[in-house]
């Protein structure tokens, strides 16, 4: 360029450079002592320059698209007419991600586009690994939505001015058959997705929020998908009431009441008072306090149904 336009003023900045220094060079070439600036990625930290009117990034496709924007931000800053040339090399084999950073650059040029680039960025490179293996984990074994359930229950712990209680294991031991049948969800992926998400149920509106799910994907779910939903359910809800085991005994089903952590005695009122047509309820105090549902049902997939809306019912009204 010196020799192509003679009498240009050419200075330099980096950040290897003495602070001092550094800021007088910036300065100079603000005031208009020098007319090109050859600078590395620094001028992108918020250096005002309102009378620089054109830019030239060299090998943009080194660059992430965070990092163009900020940079390109650098000029037309004022009411002047300003231009930003991205070049890369043209030897260079672009690879799909630096293609995709180049494009959005080149797309997004309005004022105040900053947001749709943060969306592209994140499209392009991914969101990291904040929910990843390396900062949490095996959160893709578990899935996000159970992930984010005992995560919630940490933090409540941890910032709780009082100890919060042990939450109950709930053991359910219910003779039925449940799963997602290949028949009803064909790709395997999906399947253990949807597994994921009924793991994650907690209450009843999780439990209609994957039901409705199940339905608008793939159909009315048939009897075994049903009954996995319902476990998953009834065991959350006994997670929640304080019963360390749910177990069918003939036509009758157990709730074994928690003495260690102690029960929601609020909750299991709740559920005392819950409508139960033909369907029993009795609460025994003992050496081994439990609730019987006498005379559920002779089929236990009945009696799963019949014990997931009475605890729908004390969910609802908790």
């Amino acid at each position: 360029m010196s020799e192509k336009i003679p009498g240009l003023r050419f200075v330099a900045a980096h950040g290897q450079m003495e602070e001092r220094r550094l800021e007088r060079i910036i300065g100079e070439f603000v005031n208009g002592d020098h007319d090109v600036l050859v600078a590395t990625t620094i001028i992108e930290s918020g250096i005002d320059m309102p009378n620089v009117n054109t830019l030239v990034i060299e090998d943009a496709d080194r660059l992430g698209l965070a990092q163009l924007y900020q940079i390109r931000g650098r000029v037309g800053r004022s009411g002047r007419q300003a231009y930003a040339l991205v070049t890369y090399r043209p030897d260079r084999a672009l690879s799909e991600q630096a293609q995709k950073r180049l494009l959005a650059i080149r797309d997004f040029t309005e004022l105040g586009s900053g947001f749709q680039i943060a969306l592209r960025d994140l499209e392009v490179r991914g969101a990291g690994s904040l929910l990843g293996g390396e900062q949490s984990g095996h959160m893709e074994n578990i899935g996000y939505d159970l992930y984010t359930k005992m995560l919630d229950q940490e933090i409540d712990v941890l910032t709780a001015e009082v100890p919060a209680k042990k939450r109950t294991e709930t053991i359910v031991e219910l003779r039925v058959d449940a799963g997602l049948p290949h028949m009803y969800i064909v790709q395997d992926e999906e399947r253990l997705d949807l597994y994921r998400k009924i793991a994650a149920i907690d209450n009843v509106d999780d439990y209609r929020d994957v039901l409705d799910e199940m339905i608008d994907r793939y159909g009315d779910p048939p009897p075994k998908a049903m009954a996995l939903l319902d476990i998953s359910f009834i065991r959350a809800f006994g997670e929640r009431a304080g019963f360390t085991r749910i177990r069918g005994r003939g036509r009758d089903i157990e709730l074994v009441i928690d003495e260690e952590n102690g029960a929601d005695m609020e909750l299991i009122a709740v559920l005392m008072a819950a409508e139960s047509g033909r369907h029993k309820l009795v609460f025994n105090a003992g050496k081994r306090p439990n609730i019987m549902v006498w005379e559920a049902a002779a089929d236990e997939n009945k009696s799963t149904a019949i014990l997931r809306d009475l605890f729908a019912q004390a969910d609802e009204k908790s």
